[in-house]
């Protein structure tokens, strides 16, 4: 028997297909769900039948538990999860998202536990009320897939239901990291990487086109958080909110880095995303509209975004004189070294 297959609009799922793919995940059905990196098999944990047909299904040692999947933080406490405190700062900075990690419970038990960031996977582990067990859609030895046709193909008769998102968003598996020791251990590397894990703090500043005033409190700051030896604990990006992917530094802000001994030549201008606000502690923004355009795009990273210059906008030098654009340096680095004082006391 062939899986019914479920059309949702992976932007505004609709609510009845979810309950509908949620009631037969919570009876012992095995339903296939997008997440952000790839496809995966959902089997209600608490229901040993079902554990064990996808068991059966993955061909796969009963010793090699499966990851659960949650919608909501609340669960960890539920299912008893010990997390030390740097193990907490780092699934709540990247959670909800591509990050499997592998924790004790109460009883000393390694469990994987993971809380995709996709709509569609969240909402169906929300409705289906239950811890929810999940490996990847492929029959053992296969690549994971990446969008619902390849799951149909290769499993539509072992399923009960395969819900069509669309495509993975990030394409690569989570990455897995084992935080029951300390230093934690990276099992396997995926979409997010070893330096964004375990790097303490990520400072990102923002700017409209990412090519003069991002780029130059970036430089100004790495300079000198390089020359206080931070350079391992803390990271530094820029980005616009208007960027075009690639697009090199403007003249006059090489010219006048150049000046303070900092060579920008190579930059590449970027767009903001919302990985990159996720993963980022503090967002520093040139102007009032830039921090509105960050707090429209993602409303939970307020806490996060305050003006460089607190009281007021820095100007925008593109396409000013090159004086222009040394007043503008004085005004940013005034302020970056008030910032980068402030994280010096922290990580020193």
């Amino acid at each position: 028997m062939q899986a019914k297959v479920l059309k949702i609009d992976p932007n505004f799922p609709q609510s009845d297909l979810i309950k509908e793919a949620a009631n037969v995940l919570k009876k012992g059905g095995l339903v296939a769900f997008p997440t952000e990196t790839v496809y995966g098999i959902g089997a209600n944990l608490l229901d040993k039948r079902a554990i064990d047909r996808l068991y059966e299904i993955k061909k796969r040692p009963k010793d090699k538990p499966f990851t659960v999947h949650i919608s909501e933080f609340e669960t960890l406490k539920k299912l008893k999860i010990r997390l030390s405190e740097k193990a907490e700062r780092i699934v709540h900075k990247f959670w909800p998202g591509p990050l499997t990690i592998v924790a004790f419970n109460d009883k000393k038990e390694k469990i994987g536990l993971r809380m995709p960031r996709n709509k569609i996977a969240l909402e169906l582990i929300d409705k289906s009320s239950v811890p929810v067990a999940a490996p990847s859609a492929n029959l053992s030895g296969r690549k994971p897939p990446v969008s619902a046709d390849e799951v149909i193909s290769g499993m539509s008769g072992v399923l009960d239901v395969i819900i069509d998102g669309g495509s993975s968003e990030v394409g690569t598996e989570s990455t897995v990291l084992d935080v029951t020791k300390d230093p934690f251990r990276i099992l396997r590397q995926g979409a997010i990487s070893k330096e964004e894990l375990l790097t303490d703090f990520h400072v990102l500043f923002v700017c409209t086109g990412n090519s003069c005033r991002s780029v130059m409190a970036k430089a100004l700051l790495e300079k000198f958080i390089k020359q206080s030896g931070l350079s391992d604990r803390i990271k530094v990006d820029s980005a616009g909110t208007g960027g075009f992917l690639g697009i090199p530094a403007a003249e006059n802000t090489i010219h006048v880095l150049k000046e303070e001994g900092v060579d920008v030549s190579s930059h590449k201008g970027k767009g903001i995303t919302g990985e990159l606000l996720k993963k980022s502690d503090m967002i520093l923004v040139m102007e009032r509209r830039h921090r509105d355009i960050i707090l429209n795009k993602i409303p939970a990273a307020g806490l996060k975004v305050r003006l460089l210059k607190e009281d007021s906008d820095i100007p925008d030098p593109i396409g000013r004189s090159l004086e222009e654009y040394r007043n503008v340096l004085g005004i940013i680095k005034n302020h970056v070294e008030n910032i980068f004082l402030e994280l010096f006391e922290n990580y020193k």
